[in-house]
């Protein structure tokens, strides 16, 4: 590709959430992702509004563009799956979501999960012989998938991009601009 092809101001990514995402982890990226350039995609269960979550009570809601069973992954260039404990836990029990992880990762795009959002991953079955990292609390299960979990603000590790919680999302959406113009 030449640089102007891989450029974030070309790209398309996808950001798949349902009620109760974590607010910063979906508006902070998509916000910094849009600013450079990039087209964002929100896609749910239901198009429509879903209702974040903001540390402790819902929070701000946002409208998705388009329904989960209507995404074709060969449209975008990268998935950011946003965390929360409830999104997550929710999102791997929709098979639409699940399949949209592993095409993604089959087909060499950025994935990036943040805080409980590695879930997905470990539903995908994409996270064995990785390292990543996640909200502590999922540690074990991201062990327990055959991931190697390392304590640091973002790990990337062949196109699939991890980060803790909401203090490292810099980190995370600097790591998501990279690997989409790599």
């Amino acid at each position: 590709m030449t640089d102007e092809t891989n450029s974030i101001a070309n790209a398309k990514i996808l950001i798949m959430a349902t009620d109760g995402f974590e607010k910063s982890e979906l508006f902070y990226p998509r916000a910094q992702l849009s600013d450079a350039g990039a087209a964002i995609t929100i896609a749910s269960p239901e198009v429509g509004e879903i209702k974040s979550w903001d540390t402790d009570d819902w929070g701000e809601p946002i409208t998705s563009d388009i329904s989960i069973d209507d995404v074709n992954p060969m449209d975008y260039d990268a998935l950011v799956l946003p965390g929360g404990q409830i999104n997550p836990d929710v999102l791997r029990l929709n098979e639409e979501a699940v399949n949209i992880v592993k095409k993604f990762v089959s087909e060499g795009k950025p994935v990036a999960a943040i805080c409980h959002a590695p879930w997905m991953l470990i539903q995908a079955g994409v996270i064995n012989g990785r390292q990543a990292t996640s909200y502590p609390s999922i540690r074990k299960d991201v062990e327990n998938a055959g991931g190697k979990w390392i304590d640091q603000s973002v790990v990337s590790d062949n196109g699939i991009i991890t980060s803790r919680n909401p203090d490292d999302l810099e980190n995370f959406t600097s790591a998501i601009i990279e690997a989409v113009t790599a």
